[in-house]
C-alpha cells in the first residue's frame, strides 16, 4: 500500500494549530478544510493530462487538462464533511458520495447505517475523506461499500493516523493510496488515537471541546 505522509511546512503549521486545546470550532473547521486541500494537491498529484486546443485572448492556444478517471468525494458521516470543502476546492466538478458508519459500542465493530453512491463509481476515482484513521474499522468498511459497487481505484485522505489503522488497512486492501497529514504514537485502550490532544472529530459537529466521539473508530 502507497503511505504518504504529507511533510510540507504549511501542513505541519496547520495541523500544530488544530491540536490546540482550546481552539474554536469555527478556526478548527477553517484549518481542517486547508489541510485537506493540501492533502488532495498531493493525492492528485499523478493524474494524467492531455494536451487540448482552445480558443485563447489572442487566438487558438494549446492547454494541458485532466483525462481518464473521474472523482468522487468520499466524506464519512459525519466528520468527514469537514474536509469536504477544501478537497472540492481543487476538484469542484468532483460528484460527491456520502457513507455514514458508527461503532456497536459492545462489539467494536464497524456499522454501516447510509450510503448514497454516485450512479457511476465503477468509472470514478474514489478520494475517502475522514479526519483520523485509528482502528482503521470505519475506514475498511468503507473501503468494502466501494469495491462493492464497482470502485477500483481509491485514495485515503486523513488528518491524523494511528500504526494501527494503517497496518488494519494495508492488511485489508492494500491496493488503495493512504495520504495522512501526519502519523501520530498510537492508539490508548480505548482505540482513541494518542497523543490525547489529536484533534476530536466532534469539533465539526460543534459539541463540547472535551474528546468523546464515542462513535468513531
Amino acid at each position: 500500500m502507497k503511505i504518504v505522509e504529507v511533510k510540507h511546512p504549511l501542513v505541519k503549521h496547520k495541523l500544530g494549530l488544530m491540536r490546540e486545546h482550546d481552539i474554536s470550532t469555527k478556526r478548527f473547521r477553517e484549518l481542517a478544510s486547508e489541510v485537506g486541500s493540501l492533502l488532495t494537491y498531493e493525492a492528485t498529484a499523478d493524474l494524467e493530462t492531455e494536451k487540448v486546443t482552445i480558443e485563447g485572448w489572442n487566438g487558438p492556444v494549446e492547454v494541458e487538462q485532466i483525462k481518464g478517471k473521474k472523482i468522487t468525494v468520499v466524506p464519512i458521516l459525519r466528520a468527514g464533511l469537514g474536509m469536504m470543502e477544501g478537497v472540492l476546492e481543487h476538484v469542484p466538478s468532483a460528484r460527491i458520495s456520502v457513507v455514514g458508519i458508527y461503532r456497536n459500542e459492545e462489539t467494536l465493530e464497524p456499522v454501516p447505517y447510509f450510503q448514497k453512491l454516485v450512479s457511476n463509481i465503477d468509472e470514478r476515482m474514489a478520494l475517502v475523506v475522514d479526519p483520523m484513521l485509528a482502528t482503521g474499522g470505519s475506514m475498511i468498511a468503507t473501503i468494502d461499500l466501494l469495491k462493492n459497487a464497482g470502485c477500483t481505484s481509491i485514495k485515503v485522505l486523513v488528518l491524523v493516523a494511528a500504526p494501527e489503522g494503517i497496518a488494519a488497512l494495508e492488511k485489508a486492501h492494500p491496493d488503495v493510496e493512504l495520504y495522512t497529514a501526519s502519523v501520530d504514537k498510537g492508539l490508548n485502550e480505548h482505540g482513541y488515537i494518542i497523543p490525547v490532544s489529536a484533534m476530536p472529530a466532534t469539533r465539526f459537529l460543534e459539541r463540547n471541546k472535551i474528546y468523546r466521539e464515542k462513535s468513531r473508530l
